[in-house]
């Protein structure tokens, strides 16, 4: 990778994200921005090299207070909520000319100083503050006794630290115009839309037909509706692999017949040859924008996902894969029987070449002009102030 042009002015580069405890687009993002910016340092709030599988290992990491807590956060994230506003303030960024943060919580938040131009890749404004605090409290089951008024009183803080801090930021790109619109509707922030990195190049194109299972690649986390496809996937005795470790493994595991397969996370190697290998991928959640898809894509294989969030600005209906409307069993299994209907119509190629519009080559051309681009209109912003 060519240095950028900040690099070649010799300006001092940091990373920022919320934690590096496990893997996920984010994470991936991440790991793609550091390409670009080799010897920047990354600043977390928790790092786990175990949970990233030493993806971050040759890069210097800094953290915060919260460190401490590694192996209780691991297993119990939600019981640090009231503590992570502070510690992403903690983070000394006083030296940098330029700050990158990857943010779908609370890395926007962090402090820097007026000469230091801050962008922020972000994934989403946090969803249990705004669109999605009914669902949060309802999926962790929090009442209104009294841990209900406590918990909802802290969000209610911190969702006015987070519109505060949102002003921290310089410049705004958004994972998705899905995502920009919420930055939009809750920042009051313009943005401009820049699609997350998909390893287009690493992931060789099924060559032979596909097996008989159907494939999820994910976190198994509630919001990602993994009970959904299995509930399905029972009932239609079709085979389902599932890719990925996560909170809900044990209560996913539980409600599986015969035909689902558990195989916890997969290095890139072996996951790219589950995509070429499988007869479909399935994507059943609201996502912000939804890398897998495109990685099962770029391997030729069409993708069933639901009709809301990211997935609607990459899969193309009839032409890469089917929606379904409803996250109902009812409305997944008729997308199910379409799909296996008007299989043969969808054509690998053509699911690989919608794949290569999300290249990682583009994203970095694209964010590198970005941070150039952008720095040099700051400090023009900044002399005339």
């Amino acid at each position: 990778m060519n240095k950028t042009e900040n690099e070649k002015n010799g300006l001092k580069v940091a990373l920022v994200c919320d934690f590096l405890t496990k893997m996920g687009g984010a994470q991936k993002t991440l790991a793609a921005i550091c390409e670009l910016y080799p010897d920047a340092p990354i600043y977390c709030m928790i790092y786990d090299e175990e949970g990233t599988h030493g993806i971050f290992k040759n890069h210097k990491i800094i953290t915060t207070s919260l460190q401490k807590y590694q192996i209780f956060f691991r297993q119990k994230p939600k019981y640090l909520i009231g503590k992570y506003s502070r510690a992403v303030e903690e983070h000394d960024l006083s030296k940098y000319d330029v700050v990158i943060s990857s943010n779908d919580s609370y890395a926007h938040g962090v402090i820097t100083k007026p000469e230091t131009f801050h962008l922020c890749y972000c994934h989403t404004p946090t969803r249990y503050l705004w669109d999605w605090t009914n669902e949060y409290l309802h999926e962790n089951n929090i009442g209104w006794g009294l841990k209900g008024l406590y918990i909802r009183n802290i969000l209610h803080k911190y969702r006015l630290w987070d519109r505060a801090s949102a002003d921290r930021v310089d410049h705004f790109l958004a994972n998705s115009e899905n995502v920009r619109k919420r930055i939009s509707k809750y920042y009051r922030q313009d943005s401009r839309v820049l699609y997350p990195p998909v390893e287009v190049s690493e992931i060789e194109m099924a060559k032979d037909g596909p097996s008989d299972y159907f494939l999820i690649v994910s976190r198994l986390e509630p919001y990602k509706r993994i009970d959904l496809v299995i509930d399905v996937c029972n009932k239609l005795q079709k085979k389902l692999i599932i890719v990925g470790e996560g909170s809900s493994q044990a209560d996913l595991e539980a409600i599986s017949g015969p035909t689902i397969k558990f195989v916890g996370w997969q290095s890139d190697v072996k996951t790219y040859q589950f995509y070429r290998d499988c007869r479909a991928f399935i994507f059943a959640g609201e996502d912000d924008f939804g890398i897998t898809p495109l990685e099962a894509m770029a391997a030729g294989r069409p993708v069933i996902a639901y009709s809301r969030g990211g997935a609607l600005e990459t899969v193309v209906q009839n032409v890469t894969g089917v929606f379904f409307d409803n996250p109902t069993t009812e409305s997944l299994e008729k997308a199910i029987v379409e799909l296996e209907e008007k299989y043969d119509t969808f054509i690998p190629q053509n699911c690989r070449s919608q794949a290569e519009k999300f290249s990682k080559e583009k994203f970095l051309e694209h964010l590198s002009h970005h941070v150039d681009d952008g720095y040099r209109k700051y400090l023009e912003k900044m002399k005339n102030a």
